[in-house]
């Protein structure tokens, strides 16, 4: 009988550890960001789906590029038609790695720097990126942000001649998930 109940406890603390190093948003933001002289242009998604494992840094994103919305409907348009041609390519994908995930105390609030490298996946094209970012520990709850440069050209995203001067050939993309939920 011992046996057996020991044989339990170990099997639900194992299944305990498992369950509890993955954390994961259905909630996350990205956004992007781009300046020319002639207009701004600024889109908001607020529906990014992300799973951290806090055991090994494994991170992954995924985002539906029509869930992108802009201050102006046109802009929305031409984005999803034009430029990501969301028909075709649906979703924007990253796998990748928190590379000081050893670094980061998920026990202990604070804010540890990290940089996450991996494959992002965009308009059809994979690409390895590496971002510097930030896991902050507030109430026990992660958060991860970061800021990084995308260039357009790297994903094969044509602007035409015509509205050149309008759209900026790099894209600052901002990131920003709170860990809310747990595997």
């Amino acid at each position: 009988m011992k046996k057996y109940i020991s044989t339990l406890i170990i099997c639900f603390l194992i299944l305990s550890v498992s369950f509890g190093q993955k954390v994961f948003t259905k909630n996350g933001h990205v956004s992007f960001f781009s300046k020319t002289n002639m207009e701004d242009i600024k889109a908001d998604n607020n529906q990014v789906l992300s799973v951290l494992n806090t055991q090994t840094g494994e991170l992954q994103f995924s985002l539906i590029n029509k869930g992108f919305h802009f201050e102006k409907a046109l802009m929305e348009e031409h984005f999803n038609e034009n430029y990501m041609e969301s028909e075709k390519y649906p979703k924007t994908t990253f796998k990748g790695i928190v590379n000081e995930i050893s670094k980061v105390k998920f026990s202990v609030n604070g804010t540890y720097p990290v940089t996450v490298t991996g494959d992002m996946t965009m308009h059809g094209v994979t690409k390895k990126m590496t971002a510097s970012g930030k896991i902050v520990l507030a109430g026990g709850i992660p958060s991860a942000t970061a800021k990084f440069i995308v260039k357009l050209s790297d994903f094969n995203i044509e602007v035409p001649k015509l509205v050149k001067e309008n759209i900026s050939q790099n894209q600052e993309v901002t990131v920003d998930c709170a860990y809310d939920q747990k595997l």
